[in-house]
């Protein structure tokens, strides 16, 4: 056999190993591609049918409910949306729950704008070890600090007359010891994604350190400070064991008032679902208006 038929058959068999090659992975995303959409559809199941059943009950009557599970519903009413606001005092709970979710929101972020600012800019002693106490709060369940508070809160009322127990102050301030650790520790990594040269021609200018955190930073940083601000929301917002025991009748919150739809005799279930999505829809909403700043806020700044 010559060299050049050598060469030609090496050659055919590089071109064959390079078609096998490529037909094992043409088969191999073929498979992927399949399996990634089993994977999606599975998944989206998953995560839609508790919500077609939530807005299934909500549009059946109560004898429905109660029968046999359909898919499909045999009948439709919109009566358990109006039927909420009577069955328990819902509206009170909706105001009690923007009063101390917005108020804890509010102090959350003015407090972790200074605080974040701080840490980000500032060297200082204790600072390292500042950082690790405010994260190291959120090492621990919430419970562990249920009974401290409530005993914390009944002896201030005992001893200078100050009522946190039941009150809209006390349920702030426990909210707060749990936003306020994350709020500082996500404003001062975007704060430290901001270039210092901001800063330091803002001082050439004459411009004071709260001038400049006024003036410059805070509007630099306002993805950050949103998504801070929807975390803080959320977390008030959708929490139920404090409020469960640190709330009265006045202040009860929503999260606490869906459990008067279920009474000693019956259980109102497609009232209790209309009211869940009722409940659910100003962060919804909240979360679709400003979701490109909760994204942006919470990623800036995670790589330095």
């Amino acid at each position: 056999m010559s060299e050049y038929q050598v060469s030609q058959a090496k050659s055919q068999v590089i071109a064959r190993s390079r078609v096998n090659r490529q037909a094992g992975r043409l088969r191999e995303s073929q498979v992927y591609a399949v399996l990634r959409v089993v994977g999606l559809i599975f998944f989206t199941f998953i995560t839609l049918f508790p919500l077609y059943t939530i807005v299934t009950t909500a549009i059946k009557p109560l004898q429905d409910v109660q029968s046999t599970f359909h898919w499909i519903p045999s009948r439709i009413t919109f009566a358990p949306f109006g039927d909420i606001w009577q069955t328990v005092p819902l509206a009170r709970y909706f105001l009690n729950s923007i009063i101390i979710s917005g108020a804890a929101t509010l102090i959350s972020v003015a407090i972790a704008i200074l605080a974040g600012y701080a840490l980000s800019r500032y060297r200082f002693t204790g600072r390292r070890v500042f950082s690790l106490v405010v994260l190291s709060t959120q090492m621990f369940p919430g419970i562990l600090f249920l009974l401290p508070l409530f005993i914390i809160f009944i002896n201030i009322q005992q001893t200078i007359g100050v009522q946190l127990y039941g009150s809209y102050l006390g349920l702030i301030i426990t909210y707060l010891t749990f936003s306020l650790p994350v709020a500082i520790w996500m404003l001062s990594g975007y704060f430290d994604s901001l270039p210092l040269g901001l800063e330091e021609a803002a001082s050439i200018d004459g411009a004071s350190s709260l001038g400049t955190l006024m003036r410059i930073i805070i509007p630099l940083s306002l993805p950050g400070i949103i998504a801070v601000a929807i975390y803080s929301f959320m977390t008030a917002w959708n929490e139920l064991l404090f409020a469960s025991i640190l709330t009265s009748a006045a202040t009860r919150t929503l999260s606490v008032g869906l459990q008067g739809y279920a009474t000693q005799s019956n259980v109102y279930w497609n009232q209790l679902m209309a009211a869940s999505i009722v409940v659910s829809i100003p962060i919804v909403i909240a979360f679709l208006a400003l979701q490109k700043y909760m994204v942006q806020g919470l990623t800036s700044g995670a790589v330095k």
